[in-house]
């Protein structure tokens, strides 16, 4: 319960750490209209739609025949100043995070699904809530038994005037929670430029 309650406070924190981090880029969006904010969309699925089968951990024994593809993912109306950008897949109803890629080059305005593959060239991954040798995208599998069966999935881009660095030996690579961390503390230094996120559901909630 200790663990759950932590993990809840540091998401609180870090969805508020973007409000603190925000600079005049992000205030486009006030002076030239909605279509000049910070915004993320994704082919692969469509946003409050349902995840496809392709997003779906391919070990899920409740919805066998998933593809473990991270979703394509596109980005506009960067800040200027940003120096990276980071992307962070998170399930809210079982607090649980499926992926955290960061350190991606400033120049990106897309990746392309599958790009949370082992090794991926897109920037640094920490491990999931799988486990610490998962560096890597694992999609949904929620627990049909346990209510609510349907699970929301949010995917988060931050544009940051820095790149992080997370602790890291070789027998424990960063995880989820020591990038939240770097997170919260790039929020509290302004370094968070913007974020936006896009989400789906996973079962079929119909």
């Amino acid at each position: 319960m200790k663990s759950s309650i932590s993990r809840f406070i540091i998401v609180l924190s870090l969805f508020a750490a973007p409000v603190i981090g925000w600079t005049e880029d992000q205030s486009l969006g006030n002076d030239e209209g909605e279509g000049h904010r910070f915004r993320v969309t994704s082919t692969t699925f469509s946003d409050g739609g349902t995840l496809p089968q392709s997003m779906v951990w391919d070990q899920c024994t409740p919805y066998p025949g998933g593809g473990n593809r991270s979703p394509e993912l596109s980005w506009t109306h960067a800040p200027r100043h940003t120096r990276s950008f980071v992307v962070v897949c998170y399930d809210v109803t079982a607090s649980f995070t499926h992926w955290g890629l960061y350190n991606i080059a400033p120049t990106t305005t897309a990746l392309p699904e599958n790009a949370g593959t082992p090794g991926s060239t897109f920037g640094l991954q920490a491990h999931n809530d799988f486990g610490r040798n998962n560096l890597e995208y694992d999609g949904p599998c929620p627990p049909p038994q346990l209510n609510p069966p349907v699970h929301h999935y949010v995917f988060t881009v931050y544009a940051l005037d820095t790149v992080l660095a997370l602790p890291s030996f070789p027998d424990f690579p960063p995880g989820a929670e020591a990038l939240f961390q770097a997170l919260i503390r790039a929020g509290r230094h302004e370094h968070i430029l913007a974020s936006a996120s896009i989400s789906g559901f996973f079962p079929s909630g119909q």
